[in-house]
């Protein structure tokens, strides 16, 4: 069997960034269903967000998937999908629940926060 990254359970984490809060959910997958059972999760149960981005990498095929869910194109999902790639995870989704708080952010400021270290 090949060795290889990914995490153990499942997680969450909160930040703020300029009155928007950012609440990064992380957890195991194998397979493409059960990432889009946990978005589907994570859509139901912030049903009131102004974004859901993700990001996912699976060692099956090496099939990685990344969404901006609205935002601006290249700011929030393939920046996630590059904490994946730097970290060499697989089989792992990673989403995050954005609450916009009224100030706009720029490409830079969404680009840092859905890379932020914390998330």
């Amino acid at each position: 069997m090949d060795q290889y990254l990914s995490i153990l359970e499942e997680s969450t984490v909160e930040i703020t960034e300029k009155k928007s809060k950012f609440i990064g959910h992380i957890k195991p997958v194998i397979s493409e269903s059960q990432t889009n059972e946990y978005l589907r999760n994570i859509r139901e149960r912030h049903w009131d967000a102004k974004h859901n981005v993700y990001a996912y990498a699976l060692k099956t095929n090496f099939k990685f998937k990344a969404s901006d869910d609205g935002e601006p194109h290249g700011t929030a999902g393939i920046p996630i999908l590059e904490v994946i790639k730097k970290n060499s995870l697989l089989d792992v989704i990673i989403i995050v629940t954005r609450y916009f708080g009224g100030i706009l952010l720029g490409t830079g400021g969404l680009t840092r926060a859905y890379s932020h270290r914390k998330l």
